[in-house]
């Protein structure tokens, strides 16, 4: 009976260990925001809706995203020379080329917890040398798309680049992520943190890079 008894309970346990096993990591490149927006809204070329280059004959206009521009500047297109100032919607610089804007890369690992939750590590490189930025996650099952804090508090998701443009952030989401979701980097011209608000989009916040969950 005793060896009954054990390979019984053996039936049970093994169906336990298993639905305890978490799903493996998952590891994304991220993508310029420009790309990503310009491939959703289907552009014949790479736009970026949210930093802004130099041009005297551009009027005042409210373009994409909704974001308004100020007189004589203009959303940065990629064919523009590489060289070529960026600025904010209001007009100010932002110290940097639009080469610099779009060098940046990275990838971030997804790591499922047994509680639901996500351990999430993003390491960056490229990006504006001790500039300030923080991390959301966009919601492309709400209307419009929500933006929280990937932290899921704005307490522990802001960071700061290097003196060489690299950065590595690590976090908790509040809950796995799906296709409906995305990381975002969002670089801030106010070189300040937000905390679980984003800021002013395309004057003080910028969206920079993007990886969708597939």
């Amino acid at each position: 009976m005793q060896t009954a008894d054990i390979l019984i309970g053996a039936l049970f346990v093994l169906p336990v260990c298993a639905f305890a096993q978490t799903t493996p990591p998952v590891t994304l490149p991220f993508e310029t925001h420009a790309a990503y927006f310009s491939r959703e809204v289907a552009l014949p070329i790479v736009v970026d809706p949210q930093v802004f280059v130099s041009d005297k004959s551009a009027p005042a206009a409210r373009r994409w995203q909704g974001i308004e521009h100020v007189a004589r500047v203009r959303n940065a297109q990629v064919d523009d020379p590489s060289a070529s100032n960026l600025y904010t919607a209001d007009g100010l610089p932002l110290n940097m080329t639009l080469k610099e804007w779009l060098q940046a890369r990275g990838s971030v690992t997804l790591v499922p917890r047994a509680d639901g939750r996500e351990d999430v590590t993003v390491v960056l490189h490229g990006l504006k040398p001790g500039a300030q930025f923080s991390l959301f996650e966009n919601h492309f099952d709400q209307n419009p798309t929500g933006f929280t804090p990937l932290d899921g508090t704005g307490n522990a998701n802001s960071f700061a680049a290097d003196s060489r443009g690299s950065a590595s952030a690590s976090m908790i989401a509040p809950a796995v992520m799906n296709h409906a979701n995305a990381v975002l980097v969002v670089y801030h011209s106010d070189n300040m943190p937000h905390g679980s608000e984003r800021g002013a989009v395309g004057v003080t916040a910028h969206h920079e890079l993007i990886a969708r969950l597939p």
